[in-house]
């Protein structure tokens, strides 16, 4: 039988692209400053839509990469992951095409070829599993470009 899980979220806008406010995950309790970015002619002085959604595949990616290693058993002690979106302007249209996905991957001391060999294979079944990277796939191209460490 299928669950279903809820993760509200609460936020609160004052003004125009001038504006402010803030995003807070209910559950958590952790609360962000939002405003519009500069290059959309606003103050930049908080996240943005643009930034969360990068976050969010970057956060889900890292903690699937995690759980993935730790069923696997790769002795890894380090996981950075950057990320980038990219959003297409033309006209008044806009348009996020993609997110480039870059796992830096430390392995433990004395790893072998083999332990490279799955970390670059969870690297890759990371995003195939992670909730985020799967809601917005078809319409965001999700790149994923890893270096392992040794």
């Amino acid at each position: 039988m299928a669950s279903t899980h809820e993760y509200p979220v609460t936020v609160s806008w004052s003004g125009g692209r001038d504006g402010s406010g803030s995003v807070k995950g209910d559950r958590s309790g952790v609360s962000s400053p939002i405003s519009v970015p500069p290059e959309f002619q606003g103050p930049g002085n908080g996240t943005n839509p643009e930034e969360l959604l990068a976050s969010a595949v970057a956060a889900c990616y890292s903690i699937t990469f995690g759980i993935i290693a730790a069923n696997r058993k790769l002795a890894y002690t380090n996981l950075t992951t950057n990320a980038t979106g990219f959003v297409e302007q033309a006209g008044a249209q806009f348009t996020y095409t993609r997110i480039l996905v870059k796992p830096t991957i430390t392995l433990e001391t004395g790893a072998d070829d083999a332990a490279a060999a799955m970390a670059e294979d969870i690297a890759h079944k990371a995003d195939m599993y992670c909730i985020i990277t799967n809601a917005v796939r078809d319409k965001v191209k999700i790149e994923i470009e890893p270096t392992i460490l040794r």
